[in-house]
């Protein structure tokens, strides 16, 4: 019982091979994506989160771990931008076509620059967001780059 998404939709059209995990969607949880990651029997370092940010006013999206924070400074300098900032929810959902909760990096309303965390590329496959909420694909790190026509890039704050 495969649910078709956007972003599923996409991925076919693209011949990029996924597997779609369905899992029980609960917007009460504090942190969605490791909830994600435990409803899906995953470990949260290969479940990754879709954030939408503003680099110098032009839409991003950054691809990060679930359990990580986004460096705003990191993901301008990826950029080559000034300055960051998490794009307001409402923004994100017209500019993706998903809701949050959903939002996916593939198949969305407008192609927009893509940085996908490098702690990805250590890993032999990622889940990420399948286009809707209770949605993950699993997929290989090489062909979520492709798909998402990414590249990988130091995203992720330090702390300590």
């Amino acid at each position: 019982m495969s649910k078709t998404t956007p972003a599923s939709a996409f991925l076919k059209r693209s011949g990029i091979p996924f597997e779609m995990l369905q899992y029980e969607y609960d917007p009460s949880v504090s942190k969605l994506g490791v909830h994600a990651a435990a409803a899906v029997n995953e470990p949260a370092e290969r479940v990754f989160k879709t954030l939408m940010a503003e680099v110098d006013g032009k839409p991003v999206c950054a691809v990060i771990p679930v359990a990580q924070e986004l460096s705003l400074k990191k993901l301008a300098t990826a950029c080559s931008g000034k300055s960051a900032k998490i794009m307001k929810p409402a923004d994100a959902e017209r500019i993706t076509g998903y809701k949050v909760g959903g939002i996916s990096p593939f198949g969305g309303r407008r192609n927009v620059p893509t940085f996908l965390a490098h702690e990805a590329s250590v890993l032999p496959y990622i889940l990420m967001n399948g286009g809707g909420r209770g949605l993950q694909v699993r997929l290989r790190v090489q062909d979520a780059l492709v798909a998402m026509q990414g590249q990988l890039a130091d995203l992720v704050a330090s702390h300590g």
